[in-house]
């Protein structure tokens, strides 16, 4: 049997699409469904049930993915393999929210850009970034939702820490963390709210998880970008729930102030996800290994 149409087979049952499988193996979608139309000739059965979105596999094609993937997988890795295992003169395309991407992940693999590999980074939300993966627009995405379907695969990479903070004037208005205990959100009600979106994302999660209750009012400065959100913050324009690694410093320096250390500390757990099939790209798998050894100390 052709493993060319093996390939384009269990690309298709990967993205669910023959547009997308087309897009990702850099083939028209025309030639796409000729090789499907083939293959299902060949097994006189059909492999994919056609919807107005996308496709979904027949019981005939779960098992052949079941029984070809982990092959196809394993000669991909053979034949770049085959290339050397340098990372020199690879590009790796990265993407992620902007703050984690800048401030952990870039760092983290700046050890294998000083041995020859290329770069290339772009920033968005969760959606957009698991969006640009799945169409072939990066190599490697950082996002806190894990992505659904066989597409993409998916690595916990490390939990990040919310803090509810302020500035030192707005914590001794408060009173401190015995009050929170006491009263819960309520002496909060007066302190202007700083997010990173008008939905106010981090305090929403903040106040449901710590505070089982919503916020009192919107956000009074919105700004899509956390350390501008901490900046902000540390001149006294409010309160605002960010991650420990972003505040550390500022803390140490005494600009910000934890308004609460509850028992049990919000988390958001990041991943870090792939097209399935990917990692035997040499340079993929060795950012990808990088990034989670380096998480470890997250």
């Amino acid at each position: 049997m052709d493993l060319a149409l093996l390939r384009t087979f269990l690309a298709v049952h990967r993205a669910g699409s023959f547009t997308r499988a087309a897009a990702l193996l850099g083939v028209s979608q025309p030639a796409v469904t000729g090789q499907i139309r083939t293959l299902e000739r060949q097994f006189g059965r059909p492999l994919f049930l056609r919807q107005a979105r996308g496709v979904t596999a027949t019981t005939v094609g779960e098992e052949l993915a079941h029984q070809v993937a982990p092959h196809l997988d394993a000669l991909m890795e053979i034949t770049e393999n085959r290339l050397g295992e340098e990372t020199e003169g690879r590009t790796l395309h990265l993407v992620g929210p902007p703050e984690f991407t800048s401030l952990r992940a870039l760092p983290a693999l700046a050890p294998l850009i000083e041995q020859g590999m290329t770069l290339r980074a772009a920033f968005g939300s969760a959606e957009e970034s698991l969006e640009g993966l799945a169409a072939g627009h990066h190599d490697l995405a950082l996002s806190t939702a894990r992505p659904r379907g066989e597409l993409l695969t998916a690595t916990p990479l490390c939990d990040e820490e919310h803090l509810l903070v302020a500035a030192p004037r707005w914590a001794a208005r408060l009173g401190g963390p015995a009050v929170l205990r006491a009263k819960g959100a309520g002496p909060l009600a007066g302190v202007p709210v700083i997010d990173v979106h008008e939905s106010m994302p981090l305090t929403s999660r903040y106040w449901a998880a710590v505070f089982d209750a919503r916020p009192v009012h919107n956000g009074a400065l919105v700004a899509p970008d956390l350390r501008a959100a901490l900046e902000c913050v540390a001149e006294g324009a409010g309160l605002a729930v960010l991650p420990r690694y972003l505040c550390v410093e500022a803390l140490d320096e005494g600009r910000l102030v934890a308004l609460f250390d509850p028992p049990v500390p919000p988390l958001r757990t990041y991943f870090l996800s792939a097209r399935a099939g990917t990692l035997a790209h040499p340079h993929i798998a060795r950012a990808h290994e990088w990034l989670l050894r380096a998480a470890v100390h997250w």
